[in-house]
């Protein structure tokens, strides 16, 4: 999996909660009456996780601020102002984190896919 770079960094705002990440299978399907107690708390736990993980990449999203544009004048060879490049320095130790996050939240996606199939199931009853 690539890591998203500066340039595509705004994306991650916003994650599609409703799309499978790349690459991975469609979710298990998992009828409601194979569902033990256990899998579904297991299930929830997930979901539980996938939502704190969002949380935490949008929260990191904003506090990256847009420094994107500075990042491409730096990379265009441009020289910036004090406040400019104090806004840069601080923004890219939050781009490191926003990258790990955004890692972390392809992982928890996946992982939360099963239970897609589980709210199919309850939900159309």
């Amino acid at each position: 999996m690539a890591s998203p770079t500066a340039s595509s960094a705004h994306t991650v705002s916003e994650p599609p909660a409703a799309s499978t990440p790349a690459g991975t299978e469609a979710a298990e399907t998992v009828a409601v009456s194979e569902i033990t107690p256990d899998r579904v708390d297991d299930l929830f736990k997930e979901l539980k996780t996938l939502l704190s993980t969002v949380e935490k990449l949008q929260k990191a999203r904003e506090d990256v601020g847009d420094i994107k544009s500075l990042l491409l004048r730096l990379l265009d060879g441009e020289l910036l102002s004090g406040d400019e490049l104090e806004q840069v320095k601080g923004g890219i130790s939050g781009l490191s984190k926003l990258v790990k996050l955004y890692s972390d939240y392809q992982q928890v996606l996946e992982r939360a896919q099963p239970a897609r199939a589980l709210l199919d199931d309850v939900l159309k009853s």
